[in-house]
């Protein structure tokens, strides 16, 4: 799994988009008064707080003791653990397991899925959203064609996000006994918000490509990236990333 730091300040006041979008999955989650749902990284913990607000028992969990801390911060009265995607567990099953913006960070996909259809229920459902095939394509190739010019091929694998297909996700989902009732694998340019630069998301969501540089070698890297990109994502004096998303609704097989 990515080792990844956060800045949870950052990631709330600038990168807001990320749980706001989220909003729209609780429609395909709906959860009611009662059930047991589980927020698989939960990061700051809005959208816990949103399922929470329906009368559920949430709670959240994320690998980030930052977001963690900061979750607790904004919603005291919700319960929120530092654990890992790949092993977690609980005593108690889960009616529901809600994931927003999670799994693209996590190649060790096979364990996600295992610890998910374990902490369900019997027809118990699984509702996530993730960057699909093809997620911000512009940006991966512009980052790997300056990395490699610039002599720093070596930190292309230092992040391997994962954006697989519909076909090959939810034929992963079947083999752990969740079965599949709705996939959707759609378009989704985000513009960034407060006057943010692509540079700025890069710091945000692509760190670890630059760590080990000195500034002002990131710095020039990061100008001959935008430069690159800004005939694909520059538009309405905004950018955008080019994000590509899979929805999920998958239900654990009664057994």
């Amino acid at each position: 799994m990515v080792d990844k730091e956060w800045n949870s300040n950052l990631y709330d006041n600038k990168h807001s988009y990320v749980f706001k979008y989220g909003e729209g999955l609780l429609d395909l989650l709906k959860p009611a008064a009662g059930e047991k749902i589980l927020d698989l990284g939960c990061g700051t913990g809005h959208l816990t707080k949103l399922i929470a607000d329906s009368g559920a028992d949430v709670i959240g969990i994320d690998n980030s003791e930052e977001m963690i801390e900061q979750a607790q911060k904004n919603y005291p009265s919700i319960q929120f653990e530092k654990m890992n995607a790949t092993d977690f567990s609980f005593n108690n099953k889960f009616d529901a397991v809600f994931t927003n913006a999670v799994l693209h960070w996590i190649p060790e996909k096979e364990k996600v899925i295992n610890c998910v259809s374990n902490s369900l229920r019997d027809g118990g459902r699984f509702v996530a959203e993730f960057g699909g095939k093809n997620n911000v394509n512009n940006v991966v190739k512009a980052i790997h064609k300056n990395l490699r010019s610039s002599g720093y091929e070596q930190n292309i694998s230092r992040l391997n996000w994962y954006f697989p297909s519909i076909g090959e996700y939810t034929a992963l989902l079947e083999q752990f006994g969740l079965m599949v009732k709705f996939a959707s694998h759609f378009d989704r340019d985000t513009f960034l918000d407060d006057g943010l630069n692509i540079t700025d998301w890069l710091d945000m969501f692509g760190k670890e490509f630059f760590d080990g540089m000195n500034l002002s070698e990131k710095l020039k890297i990061h100008k001959s990236i935008a430069e690159e990109l800004k005939s694909t994502n520059f538009r309405e004096g905004k950018w955008f990333v080019d994000y590509k998303r899979i929805r999920i609704l998958a239900v654990k097989k009664t057994m």
